[in-house]
């Protein structure tokens, strides 16, 4: 008895058989909840997703939708992250930058997505919106999470390094790069999600054909719940499936030394 309770205690303490007892939680809700309803075009039960979702997973236009859409959402992302740390490192450097980038930052931290994205429509194209839609929702996180980490590196490591006349580059390697790394992952890691919220978003009011947004418009038009529950599980778990590579990217780098 007492091994059956210590087998208990362990396998409590390991992640992820709590992550999978609260997903079967709430699936069980879900469920519950899609009985109560007792119609499918209000609520879809979650074993319908699955057999809708692996429907679709055969066809070759899910893929093209699939494809379209994460492409476009990762080179925005992965834009928004070099130009934030740019121009964060920029403006930790000089005072007068960052004076000339925080209306800029602000103005589009405050600014809904739909307006973004209407104003964005002409412009670009409606093939590359989400593109610079993600781009500008996950710029000013990267810029604020950046330019907070620069801020927080150990001064009394910085005057040393400046006491022994150590190199630019090293302090940046040695002395930079680590303290900002926790910053920029917690950056990473939110950008991302709003950059997969935004981008979606945009689609969803742009239609550029072929994309993951016009699927969910369509579904919603012809009441296909199960398609737009189906699409919405896509996008969470492509949105996943990049936080856990980045992550484990990041795992590897802060290893290597």
């Amino acid at each position: 008895m007492r091994r059956f309770i210590t087998s208990l205690h362990n396998l409590a303490r390991r992640k992820w058989p709590q992550r999978l007892l609260a997903a079967l939680f709430w699936l069980a809700v879900w469920q519950i909840a899609a009985v109560l309803a007792g119609r499918e075009i209000v609520l879809v039960p979650p074993w319908r997703v699955a057999v809708r979702l692996t429907e679709l997973a055969r066809t070759a236009a899910f893929w093209q939708s699939v494809g379209f859409t994460l492409a476009r959402i990762a080179g925005g992302f992965a834009l928004a992250s070099l130009c934030g740390v740019a121009l964060a490192s920029l403006s930790a450097w000089k005072g007068w930058i960052h004076a000339l980038a925080r209306p800029f930052i602000s103005l589009v931290q405050s600014t809904p997505v739909a307006s973004f994205t209407i104003i964005a429509l002409i412009w670009v194209r409606a093939s590359s919106l989400s593109v610079l839609v993600s781009f500008l929702m996950s710029l000013p996180i990267f810029y604020t999470g950046t330019l907070e980490g620069i801020r927080r590196v150990d001064g009394r490591l910085l005057e040393m390094a400046r006491l022994f006349e150590v190199p630019r580059a090293r302090q940046i390697a040695a002395i930079y790069a680590p303290g900002v790394r926790s910053y920029l992952l917690s950056a990473a890691t939110g950008a991302l999600g709003i950059a997969w919220k935004a981008g979606v978003s945009a689609e969803v009011i742009g239609l550029p054909s072929g994309s993951i947004g016009q699927r969910l418009q369509q579904a919603k038009l012809f009441l296909e719940t199960a398609d737009l529950f189906a699409w919405t599980a896509v996008i969470v778990i492509l949105s996943a499936s990049m936080e856990a590579l980045l992550r484990r990217a990041a795992g590897k780098g802060g290893g290597t030394r």
